[in-house]
């Protein structure tokens, strides 16, 4: 399978273009990115072509596309790939607005085109296991859940509102939401939260606590902020805690790892466990091959980034927010 790479401007990129080198039949046949000096170093490291437009990616015989550049910039990738009959696979926040998000679903079922949205923490052993024990019904009735997904600012284009949508809020809770929805088969009827620029050296909004009332009467509390420091890894903090009447669950999606104290170099993490981006892009490339509908939808997408989207508005009517 033939598979090209639109932008490197988001870091998971590497990541993506890593997990599919490890595909068996897979092939990253071409790379498009805007910043053409970012796009020639990436084809070069990946060892494939860098074509100028994205006409000329889209115009080549790949199957399938990953959408990785700036946030703002996904509707028209996944609408140009869509109409080029190209799968897609879009990382999150699949997009900045409702519209547009709507939008890029519309593209894709007109054209007959698979979209996923890049959710790889649904992938995680712990998560997994933990969606089975509540599907077992070892906890009893759910009542809460308090969720975190923290790390340290990932600089550049992400503090440029023009191009992310939203700081931290935007970034960090769209993970989370899908994790929540995806195990309790519930949706968020509404929101509650509290945004502010705390931290960061640019106007962002780099701190977040929402708070969320699902369809079933559950509530869930989540803290996603960029409240690390810099030794802190930017990615690699995704908990839950789960309330049920029959007992608690503690989840960390990335505790396969061994803490490394050193006084050179501060804390460091050396991670042992198994990558989620390999199982995301191994599925994604399933879906594609099989011609099955992705078991991360556009619609998972939709529904998460509308959770982040009414918390900015919550945060700025300062009363709660209904879905």
């Amino acid at each position: 399978m033939k598979i090209g790479i639109i932008s490197f401007a988001h870091m998971h990129a590497y990541s993506y273009a890593n997990a599919l080198i490890n595909q068996d039949d897979v092939e990253i046949a071409g790379i498009y990115d805007s910043n053409h000096e970012r796009g020639k170093e990436a084809s070069s490291q990946f060892n494939t072509d860098f074509h100028q437009s994205i006409d000329d990616l889209l115009a080549t015989d790949i199957e399938a596309v990953v959408v990785t550049s700036e946030n703002i910039y996904h509707r028209e990738h996944v609408t140009a790939a869509a109409k080029a009959k190209k799968h897609i696979l879009c990382e999150k926040p699949i997009a900045t607005t409702i519209e547009d998000a709507n939008a890029m679903i519309e593209i894709c079922e007109e054209n007959g085109v698979l979209l996923q949205t890049a959710f790889p923490v649904r992938f995680s052993s712990a998560i997994l296991r933990a969606k089975s024990i509540i599907e077992e019904g070892e906890l009893g009735d759910i009542l809460a859940i308090k969720g975190t997904n923290r790390g340290t600012n990932p600089g550049g284009w992400f503090n440029d509102k023009e191009l992310s949508g939203g700081g931290a809020v935007i970034d960090h809770t769209v993970h989370v939401v899908d994790v929540m929805r995806w195990i309790l088969k519930s949706e968020v009827t509404e929101v509650y939260a509290e945004i502010d620029h705390l931290i960061s050296e640019k106007p962002i909004d780099d701190s977040g606590i929402l708070t969320m009332e699902f369809d079933n009467g559950l509530f869930a509390t989540l803290d996603c902020s960029w409240s690390r420091n810099d030794a802190y890894p930017t990615w690699g903090d995704v908990t839950l805690e789960i309330v049920g009447t029959e007992g608690t669950l503690s989840v960390d999606a990335f505790a396969q790892k061994i803490d490394i104290y050193s006084n050179e170099s501060g804390v460091n993490w050396s991670f042992w466990g198994d990558d989620m981006n390999d199982h995301l892009v191994a599925d994604f490339v399933e879906a594609v091959r099989e011609n099955r509908a992705p078991s991360i939808t556009g619609e998972d997408g939709l529904k998460a980034v509308e959770v982040a989207l009414k918390a900015y508005e919550s945060s700025e009517k300062k009363e709660p927010v209904h879905l």
